[in-house]
């Protein structure tokens, strides 16, 4: 398996309504996250201090 860096990320992530996202990047300039949605084709992201709030790790790190 690759190794992890801020521009090749793949964790998984759940938000309170239980939704879980695909986390596939950290942009450092802007302090944000980047993340896929099943179901949506293009990426999203928050700001890192929102993420953190809103969203929890998946501990299994399996593919909904």
């Amino acid at each position: 398996m690759p190794e992890e860096t801020a521009d090749n990320l793949n964790r998984y992530y759940t938000d309170k309504r239980g939704r879980k996202v695909h986390v596939i990047r950290y942009d450092r300039e802007n302090s944000r996250v980047i993340f896929m949605r099943d179901g949506y084709e293009h990426p999203c992201f928050e700001p890192l201090k929102i993420f953190q709030e809103r969203y929890t790790r998946c501990p299994d790190e399996v593919k909904p």
